[in-house]
C-alpha cells in the first residue's frame, strides 16, 4: 500500500512512486533481521528499491554487514523496544537526525508524534567510512579515482 494515498500497489509499484516523490523508505524489523538465505540479495533488493535505513530489533550479522555495503544506514532498537511497543505501524512518516557527523553511536528517530533513540550499528570506523560514501562501491570507486 502507498501512504499517505492508501493505495493500493504492489511492493516495486509503490517504491517507484515513492522514488518518483522523492521520498526515501524505512524498514522496521523484528529481532534476527535478514537471516536466512540470499543475505547479499536481501540488501541489495532493498537499496534498489529506495531504502536508506533499517531499525530492527536485532540483525543476523552478515546481514548488518551488507546493509551498509549497500549504502544502507542499520539502526537497532534499544532493549525492550520495538515496533509494537512504540506502537509503530509503518505508515509513519520517519525522521532521523544526529547521524550528520557520522560519528554518532545513537541517533533520534521520530515517527509522526512518537519520538525515540536508535543504535546506530555501524560497528567499526570502517564500516561508518563505507556508509559515508554510500557504500562500498562508491567508497572503492573514489579511491580509485583518486589514486595516481
Amino acid at each position: 500500500m502507498h501512504v499517505p494515498s492508501g493505495e493500493e500497489a504492489t511492493i516495486f509499484e509503490a517504491a517507484e512512486r515513492y522514488r518518483a516523490e522523492g521520498t526515501p523508505l524505512v524498514v522496521l524489523a523484528g529481532k534476527e533481521y535478514g537471516s536466512g538465505s540470499s543475505r547479499d540479495w536481501a540488501a541489495k533488493g532493498p537499496r534498489l528499491l529506495g531504502v536508506r535505513a533499517v531499525i530492527a530489533e536485532s540483525y543476523e550479522r552478515i546481514h548488518r554487514s551488507n546493509l551498509l555495503m549497500m549504502g544502507i544506514l542499520p539502526l537497532q532498537f534499544r532493549d525492550g523496544e520495538s515496533p509494537a511497543t512504540l506502537g509503530l505501524t509503518g505508515r509513519e512518516e520517519f525522521s532521523i537526525t544526529g547521524i550528520e557527523n557520522g560519528e554518532a553511536h545513537e541517533v533520534t528517530v521520530r515517527a509522526d508524534d512518537v519520538e525515540f533513540r536508535a543504535l546506530v550499528r555501524l560497528d567499526t570506523p570502517r564500516e561508518r567510512e563505507y556508509l559515508r560514501h554510500g557504500g562500498i562501491l562508491p567508497y572503492v570507486l573514489r579511491r580509485l579515482l583518486a589514486s595516481p
